[in-house]
Parts: C-alpha cells; structure tokens; sequence
C-alpha cells in the first residue's frame, strides 16, 4: 500500500512538474472585439483537453495587461509572453517584410486573401524565427476593412482633409494618397478618437466596428474593402520548444482548428455586422442605424490603382532596404497568386 501510495505521489508531482514547465503566458486580442476574445478565451481555457497536452495557460486581453499592438515581435522574441496575437500591419513597423502578407488593395475579399496568406505563410514563418525568435501558430483576419466616419462621405475623394485612423504603412500610404492625414491607432483607441473627433473616420471589419460600438460614434458606412487585417497567433520559439514533438504536432493541430474558426468568423459574421450598423437586418449584433453609403466604380478603380502605383512601389522600397529578397520572395508567393509583379 505504501509502495502505491508513492508512485501515485511520484506521477502526481511529475505531472505538477509538466504542468509547471508548460505554462504560457498568453497576450490575446483587444477586449473590445468581444467575439473574437470570447473565441481565443475559449479555446485556451479547454487547450489542454483538446490537444491532450499538458499545458496551463494566463490568458488576458492586451489591453488588460497594457501591450501596445506594434511591440508584439519584440516582446515575442523577449519571451515576456509566451504567446501573443498580433495584429500584423501594426507589429511590421520592426520588419516591413511581414505587412507582405496584406498590402492595401491588393486582396480586397476573403477568399483571395487566404490564397495569399497561404502562398505567404512559408517565408513569413521562417523570417518571423530568424529575427524573433517566434513562430506562427495561426494567420487569419479580421475581415474586410471598411470606412466608419462620424463626417457625411459619399466616396474616396470625401476622404481630403480629414483625419483617419490607420494601423499598417500600407494603409497610411492609402490615405495620404486621397488627400487625408493618417492617425496611427490602435482598436481600443479608437472609439474615444472618434467620439472627441481627434480623428474623423476609421478603419476596420464591420464585425469590430459592431461590437466596438464605433456606430455610436460614427454615422457614416462606407463598404470599400481595402485589405483584410490579417492577425496571427505566434509562440516564442523557446517556449515551443519545451514541448516534445509529439505535443508540438498536437498543439499545431489543435491551433489549425482555431484558425479555421476564425477565418469563418471572418466569412459568415461581417454580413450581419454590416445590416446591424446600418438599420437592415439584424441577427447577432447590435442595431444601429448608419448612412450606407454606395460604393462606386471609379472608387473601386481608385484602390486598384492606389496599389499598383503607391503601396507596391513604397513597400518594395522600405522592404528590400532591409532585406534584398523581399520583391523576389513576394513576386515568387503573393505576386504568383494575384498576377502582380513588383519591378
């Protein structure tokens, strides 16, 4: 009896020890996208259950614990949190080559940006490990990134003079080229930018922009797509290395899963969040009663441009000053997969 009484002891403190070893600390999206938070709390509250892993997580919003949006990579490769969602456009500042993976203009819908993602996500990894010390464990966006303004627009050139919130160089770039000011923000700032009219329109889905309750703030629509805001779920390199093999395939499955949640949040939930901010329709968000403002064809033909003829030709520039191959690799992954070639 007291022989099993030690070995129980023994597999007790062993798993104690695992569990210990295992422990991430975990920095997830803003809390004002409350959809996307209720998913990611979910799923690292039960990570253990649904990968068969050892593993305890400290999950908390980034803005609960106080990270800025455009530190994550050096936080990542600090290893003051073990794993982190980052919103990529913000983050690039430290390396141009990752906002590679959402330009402005040139996936403007869902199904064309997870090709390009795809075509994407080999370099982008093994750049991320190679200056930070981190790997991706999900790419996925937001979803399409539209105009919220608390000013009457009814196209792109309504854009001159004012102040709008952008949060990628891609997107800055954008909006100067219409006559506007760039406001770099992140989420959680922008609701009191907009209600103080420090800014005078921002960008987002209309799924955060629903459940931020910008509409409260913003009276205005417009549903020009002008990239996805892609995120990611990336891991400090030394913290995955903890694990065995074995739990690194477990885990890589697991956050598979994850990210095909959050790609159909991205598909299915901005129609609705669309309808809700703008007085139609109305399932699962909040009801308010925005301007849709119709969306042109030569504002459609304005993005196309602004990509081709302002964001390729400054990103290859700030890119390839830090790291020769970016057009290659670009022209070779996300240029293959849309027909473009940066020169």
């Amino acid at each position: 009896m007291l022989k099993i009484c030690l070995t129980s002891s023994i597999l007790a403190l062993v798993a104690s020890s695992a569990l210990a070893q295992n422990s991430l600390r975990v920095a997830g999206n803003f809390s004002q996208n409350t959809k996307h938070v209720g998913i990611e709390r979910s799923f690292f509250d039960a990570l253990d259950d649904r990968s068969g892993v050892a593993i305890s997580m400290n999950y908390n919003p980034m803005d609960v614990v106080g990270v800025q949006a455009t530190d994550a990579f050096r936080m990542l490769r600090s290893g003051t949190f073990d794993v982190m969602s980052v919103q990529i456009g913000m983050a690039s500042r430290d390396d141009p080559f990752f906002e590679g993976i959402d330009l402005i203009g040139v996936a403007t819908d869902m199904e064309t940006l997870r090709d390009v993602v795809a075509a994407y996500r080999e370099a982008f990894d093994a750049r991320l490990q190679e200056r930070f010390n981190a790997k991706v464990l999900t790419l996925w966006p937001f979803g399409p990134q539209v105009f919220f303004c608390n000013a009457p627009i009814e196209s792109l050139a309504d854009l001159s003079g004012l102040r709008i919130r952008s949060f990628t160089p891609s997107m800055s770039a954008m909006i100067e080229s219409f006559g506007a000011t760039p406001v770099t923000l992140q989420f959680s700032e922008v609701y009191p930018a907009l209600q103080r009219g420090v800014v005078s329109c921002g960008v987002t889905s209309p799924t955060s922009a629903n459940t931020g309750n910008w509409p409260e703030v913003t009276t205005h629509l417009l549903p020009l797509s002008v990239s996805g805001s892609v995120q990611g779920h990336l891991i400090n390199l030394d913290a995955w290395n903890r694990f065995s093999e074995e739990e690194q395939a477990a885990l890589s499955e697991t956050f598979a899963e994850l990210e095909d949640e959050l790609w159909s949040l991205a598909f299915e939930a901005n129609g609705d969040a669309q309808s809700c901010s703008t007085g139609g329709p109305c399932e699962e968000h909040k009801a308010f009663s925005m301007t849709l403002v119709e969306i042109s064809e030569a504002d459609q033909a304005a993005i196309a441009d602004v990509a081709e003829n302002v964001v390729l030709p400054i990103w290859r520039d700030t890119c390839n000053a830090v790291n020769p191959n970016c057009t290659t690799i670009w022209n070779e992954t996300v240029g293959a997969v849309r027909g473009l070639t940066i020169n």
